[in-house]
């Protein structure tokens, strides 16, 4: 098992990570409040400003602090690295 270091000594198992998006867009916003209804919601963001929502494979919903790219980053994919795979088809 893979850790993905989210910010603030958080861990989340990279394996179980569906997507990590932005967290300004109104169907985001309705994804965390609908999670938080549920009880699926963790906030990783230490009171901070949110600024990615990881989606997991469980149907939790984990915000983080940290952008999209430091995620991207820390976990060794890239959305540069992914859009250079698309064009080889």
């Amino acid at each position: 098992m893979r850790l993905l270091n989210i910010g603030f000594g958080n861990l989340v198992s990279s394996e179980r990570v569906i997507s990590v998006v932005a967290p300004d867009s109104a169907p985001v916003k309705r994804l965390m409040q609908e999670a938080r209804d549920r009880g699926t919601l963790i906030d990783a963001s230490c009171g901070r400003k949110t600024k990615s929502v990881l989606i997991m494979d469980s149907d939790h919903v984990v915000l983080s602090a940290l952008s999209t790219d430091t995620i991207a980053a820390r976990s060794g994919n890239t959305a540069d690295k992914g859009m250079e795979d698309d064009d080889d088809e």
